[in-house]
């Protein structure tokens, strides 16, 4: 399996949703990740990341609430939201910064 670091240096967009499982709005923003992940197949990846399991890449992103959503070209941060977002939202972000 690749690293994380592996996994965002894609030429395809990344979105990272660093969640917890006893977080209230990450459960929310499941659903909304799932459909963006169905419409925009193929030109997006989409990882969850368990901040308790994952201490490492939520300290060196910095971050401090859930959720958190990141999105990764190349490396590159592009976008990043905390709180829940619509997936119309993400959307766009992603096509913006694609």
């Amino acid at each position: 399996m690749a690293s994380f670091s592996e996994l965002i240096q894609s030429d395809t967009p990344v979105l990272v949703d660093f969640y917890a499982d006893w977080c209230g709005p990450c459960k929310m923003m499941a659903p909304y990740l799932e459909e963006v992940a169905q419409k925009m197949k193929g030109k997006i990846k989409v990882i969850k990341v368990d901040i308790d399991k994952n201490q490492s890449a939520t300290f060196t992103y910095s971050v401090q609430s859930i959720p958190t959503l990141i999105l990764f070209k190349e490396g590159q941060i592009k976008w990043r939201q905390t709180g829940v977002v619509d997936p119309n939202n993400i959307i766009q972000q992603v096509q913006k910064n694609s």
